[in-house]
């Protein structure tokens, strides 16, 4: 039995949910997202008590691991999705470098870290970035798509630790190594 899986998901009342088939929309205000669940999983919605509850066969359970694996991954899927419409998710990136900037045209990231050329990057729909200064601010209601973003960006100049120079989370701590040191 899947521990995750077994708790029910409650929808705020806010958030519109709909089934069909093995499609689940969820709409709120800050977006709209869907996502097609694996056959083995079977999701319902309880419109009265503002409940989404994801089950599995025990059958398939007893057939296979794997299908209890889809069971919690899908329950927490659908609630990733839930807590993106209602709240968003939010990802920060420090640009650390002596005149290594990032800035906003239109729909496209253009990045200065230290190369000859800008690196352009398209910012994909339903992403939000924000530049102030050194530090990228990137927005959504999908968590996936945010996290996938920010990663894409970090890789484009990853932080070294010798000079600490390079694209970092706002929360990472980069690991400092001494230089080569000169003797006589």
């Amino acid at each position: 039995m899947s521990r995750l899986g077994k708790k029910p998901i409650s929808v705020p009342g806010n958030v519109k949910v709909n089934i069909s088939d093995r499609t689940v929309s969820i709409e709120g205000p800050k977006g709209n997202l869907s996502f097609t669940h694996r056959p083995e999983v079977e999701v319902s919605h309880d419109d009265s008590d503002k409940l989404i509850t994801v089950s599995c066969d025990e059958a398939l359970i007893a057939e296979d691991r794997a299908n209890r694996a889809y069971w919690g991954t899908t329950r927490a899927l659908i609630n990733n999705m839930i807590e993106g419409v209602t709240k968003g998710y939010e990802k920060k990136l420090e640009i650390v470098g002596v005149g290594w900037t990032g800035t906003v045209n239109g729909n496209k990231l253009a990045l200065k870290i230290g190369y000859a050329n800008i690196i352009e990057m398209p910012i994909p729909d339903g992403i939000n970035v924000a530049v102030e200064k050194q530090l990228l601010t990137i927005t959504g209601a999908d968590k996936q798509a945010v996290g996938h973003f920010a990663a894409s960006v970090r890789a484009k100049r990853k932080p070294e630790p010798y000079n600490g120079k390079g694209i970092k989370y706002s929360d990472e701590v980069i690991q400092r190594k001494a230089g080569k040191a000169f003797g006589n």
